[in-house]
C-alpha cells in the first residue's frame, strides 16, 4: 500500500480524499493555486505545495507543476479527484511512464471512454444502446445546421471533451444551433483546452440514470447499483439520490450488466460510471461514461457501505476487490443535496464572495435518517470567480426515501449562509413538491416547475404557523429583556402584509401558547433555542421540531422557513391598523438598463451608441465561473450609451446598457 499520496484537485474532493487517507494511515500531500492558499484541504494535508495562479490554466492543468509536486514530496501516487486532469489519458500516460501510481483507470480506459465521440462508437460496437446522433467533427455553424437538421430538432450540442454540466447547449432552431454552436466550441476550449463539438438528438422528457462500476487490475468489475440525477440545471446536476426511483429489479439489473460489459471492454480498474439516458416508460440509451470518481458518489457509499475512494486507492495499488456482486445490496436510500454559491431568485447565477457564516447541520445519526456534509470551505473562506461555485454536498440517508427526503428537509434548515447568494432556499422547495416526493423526475424538472424562475415559495400552513411563532416568540424574548412592564398578550403579526392577531400564553409545560384570533386553534411551541444576535431561531411547534433563519430588521424580522422568506412585524393593534395604511414602496424602474446579473468579466459588448437593437438580439457577454452568459435584449430599442467594455471586470447590477 502507499504511504503517500499526492492530490491534484482542491477544494471538497480534496477534503474528501484526505480523510479517507488518514483512515487507512496514507500520508497526503495537496497541491494549490494562489486563490486556494488558505484553503481547507490546505490545512488538513500533511504537506502542501504551491503550483501557480488562480486560474486552472496556471496551476491545477499544468502537469509539470504536478508531477514537479510528487518528485519534490515523495509522493507514490496521484489521486485526481474529479475535473481537471482526471480524464486525460495524456497525463496517465506520462505518470505511468514516470513510474507514478494513477488513481483511476488505465489510460487505454481512459482514452476509449473518456472521449465522447470515441466512447460512443465504442458503446455502438459492443452492442449498446445508444442515442441518434452525429459522432464525427463538425467545424463550422453551416456544417452543424445541416447535420442538426438531418438528426431532427430537438439537437444536443456537447464538448467531446466536456464534463460537469459545461460546454452543453440544447437548440430547437438553426438560430439555435448557429448561435450554441460557437458558444460551446468558446466554452469548451476555454475551460478543457479541446474545442470538438458533437451533435446527438435530445430525448424529451428524459431521465438521467447512472451505474457505478468498480474494477482493480485483476478482471474484477462490479455494479453499485444506479443514481437518479435528473434535477438538473443548465445541465449541471443540483439532486442526486440513490437508487432511482424509476427503475424496477429487472431494468435496473439490465442497465447494471450493461454498465459492466462495457467496462470489462476495457479493462476498467477503478472507479467509474457509465450513465444513462432514461425514458419514462424505463427505456434506456448509452449516454457516456465517466471514468473518474462522480461529485455525486456518496449517495452510492451511503447505500452500499463501500467507500469508492478507499477501493479506488487499493486497486491502484494492486489489490483485489474485497466482495463480489452477489455479495453487494442496496441498503436503504440516499440523496444529495448541491450546495452552489448561486443566487436562485436571480436566474441561478453565480455569486462570488466571503462565506461570512456557515452553520452546518450536525453529521451523523438524526431521529429517523443520517446526514453527511462533504464540504470543502469553512467560515470565512472565499468564494473564487475562478472555480465552480460549490460550497458543499449535503447527503441524507434513511431506510426509505420519503424518510430520506424529510431527513434533507430538515437538514436544509439547519444549514444556515451569509455572504453569498446561496441555493439552499430552492433545495427545500424542491423537497416540499409533491411532485419531487413521489418519484416523477425528469432533467426537465427544473423548467417544468419553476417556469418563471425560483421566487422562492408562498407559505403553506405549517409554514405560516412557523412564521407567526417564531417572529412572537422572539418579540416575548426581546421584550423581556428590555424590560417592557406593560405585560401585552394581544398582538398582530404581519407576514408581509397579511395580518394574524394572537393572545400568547404558557400552559403547564410551559411552552408558549399561541391562540390564533377567528382560527378556534392554537399553536404550541417548545425548547425554544434562540437569543438575540443568533441567525437561526429553533423550537418544536406542535410537537414538530424546526429551524428558522432569522435576523432583525428595522421593524421586525426577517424569516426563512424552507422555500418561504418573509418580512415579520409583531405589533400592537393600534400599530397594524397605522401599519394598513402605508403606501407600498414602488420599486425602481430598470426597464431601460440592462445590468450585469452577476460579478464576472466583460467578453464582448455587442453595441455602440445610437445603435438599433430588436428584441432578443445579443448585446452583451459575461464569463463568470468559467461559463459565458448571453444577454440580450428584452425589447426593441436604441442604444444610449455603453457602459463596459470587453476584458473589463463587473460587479453585480453593473450598467453595461443603457436605451435611450
Amino acid at each position: 500500500m502507499f504511504k503517500k499520496i499526492l492530490i491534484a484537485n482542491r477544494g471538497e474532493i480534496a477534503v474528501r480524499i484526505i480523510k479517507t487517507a488518514r483512515r487507512m494511515g496514507i500520508q497526503t500531500v495537496v497541491v494549490y493555486s494562489d486563490a486556494d492558499a488558505g484553503s481547507m484541504a490546505v490545512e488538513m494535508a500533511d504537506e502542501a505545495v504551491h503550483i501557480g495562479g488562480s486560474p486552472a490554466a496556471e496551476s491545477y492543468l499544468v502537469q509539470d507543476k504536478i508531477i514537479a509536486a510528487v518528485r519534490q514530496t515523495g509522493a507514490e501516487a496521484i489521486h485526481p479527484g474529479f475535473g481537471f486532469l482526471s480524464e486525460n489519458p495524456v497525463f496517465a500516460r506520462r505518470l505511468e511512464a514516470e513510474g507514478i501510481a494513477f488513481i483511476g483507470p488505465n489510460p487505454h480506459a481512459i482514452e476509449a471512454m473518456g472521449d465522447k465521440i470515441t466512447s460512443k462508437k465504442f458503446a455502438a460496437e459492443a452492442g449498446v444502446s445508444t442515442v441518434p446522433g452525429h459522432m464525427g467533427l463538425i467545424d463550422t455553424s453551416e456544417h452543424a445546421v445541416q447535420i442538426a437538421r438531418e438528426i431532427g430538432y430537438p439537437v444536443m450540442i456537447k464538448a467531446s471533451a466536456g464534463g460537469g454540466g459545461k460546454g452543453i447547449r440544447v437548440a430547437h432552431s438553426d438560430a439555435d444551433m448557429a448561435e450554441g454552436f460557437a458558444a460551446v466550441k468558446a466554452e469548451a476550449l476555454t475551460a478543457f483546452g479541446d474545442d470538438r463539438v458533437f451533435l446527438e438528438k435530445f430525448i424529451v422528457d428524459p431521465r438521467h440514470i447512472e451505474i457505478q462500476v468498480l474494477g482493480d487490475k485483476h478482471g474484477n468489475i462490479v455494479s453499485l447499483f444506479d443514481r437518479e440525477c435528473s434535477i438538473q440545471r443548465r445541465n449541471q446536476k443540483v439532486i442526486e439520490e440513490a437508487p432511482s426511483p424509476l427503475l424496477d429489479d429487472a431494468t435496473r439489473k439490465a442497465m447494471s450488466e450493461q454498465a459492466v460489459a462495457l467496462a470489462r471492454a476495457v479493462n476498467y480498474d477503478s472507479a467509474g460510471t457509465v450513465e444513462f439516458v432514461a425514458g419514462q416508460d424505463r427505456s434506456f440509451y448509452f449516454l457516456e461514461m465517466n471514468t473518474r470518481l462522480q461529485v455525486e458518489h456518496p449517495v452510492t457509499e451511503l447505500i452500499t457501505g463501500v467507500d469508492l475512494v478507499e477501493q479506488m486507492i487499493r486497486s491502484a495499488a494492486g489489490e483485489t476487490l474485497p466482495f463480489s456482486q452477489d455479495q453487494l445490496s442496496i441498503n436503504g436510500w440516499a440523496i444529495e443535496s448541491r450546495i452552489y454559491a448561486e443566487d436562485p431568485y436571480r436566474g441561478f447565477l453565480p455569486s462570488i464572495g466571503r462565506l461570512v457564516r456557515y452553520d452546518q447541520p450536525e453529521e451523523g445519526e438524526h431521529d429517523g435518517y443520517v446526514v453527511r456534509n462533504d464540504s470543502g470551505v469553512r467560515e470565512g473562506d472565499e468564494i473564487s470567480m475562478f472555480y465552480d461555485p460549490m460550497i458543499a454536498k449535503l447527503n441524507t440517508w434513511a431506510p426509505t426515501r420519503i424518510e430520506a427526503v424529510e431527513g434533507m428537509a430538515r437538514a436544509l434548515e439547519d444549514t444556515h449562509l451569509q455572504g453569498v447568494g446561496h441555493n439552499v432556499p430552492f433545495l427545500a422547495a424542491v423537497m416540499d413538491q409533491e411532485r419531487f416526493r413521489s418519484g416523477a423526475l425528469s432533467t426537465s424538472y427544473i423548467k417544468d416547475e419553476f417556469p418563471d424562475g425560483f421566487k422562492g415559495a408562498a407559505p403553506d400552513r405549517r409554514r405560516t404557523d412557523i412564521l407567526i411563532a417564531a417572529a412572537a416568540a422572539m418579540n416575548e424574548i426581546l421584550t423581556e429583556q428590555s424590560g417592557d412592564p406593560s405585560d401585552r398578550t394581544d398582538w398582530i403579526v404581519l407576514i408581509d402584509r397579511d395580518a394574524h392577531g394572537v393572545s400568547l400564553g404558557y400552559d403547564e409545560d410551559e411552552a408558549l401558547t399561541l391562540d390564533l384570533a377567528g382560527e378556534d386553534r392554537a399553536l404550541h411551541l417548545s425548547d425554544i433555542d434562540w437569543r438575540p444576535g443568533l441567525a437561526q431561531f429553533r423550537a418544536v411547534l406542535d410537537d414538530i421540531p424546526f429551524t428558522a433563519e432569522v435576523a432583525r430588521v428595522a421593524d421586525g424580522f426577517q424569516i426563512r422557513s424552507g422555500a418561504v422568506k418573509a418580512r415579520v412585524r409583531v405589533l400592537t393593534p393600534r400599530m397594524a391598523e397605522l401599519f394598513a395604511r402605508l403606501p407600498e414602496k414602488q420599486a425602481a424602474d430598470t426597464s431601460k438598463l440592462i445590468q450585469s446579473p452577476m460579478p464576472g468579466l466583460v467578453v464582448s459588448i455587442a453595441v455602440t451608441p445610437g445603435q438599433e437593437v430588436k428584441a432578443g438580439e445579443t448585446v452583451a457577454v459575461i464569463e463568470a465561473m468559467k461559463m459565458q452568459n448571453i444577454l440580450k435584449a428584452e425589447r426593441d430599442g436604441v442604444v444610449k450609451g455603453v457602459g463596459a467594455k470587453a476584458g473589463d471586470p463587473v460587479a453585480a447590477d453593473d450598467v453595461l446598457v443603457e436605451f435611450a
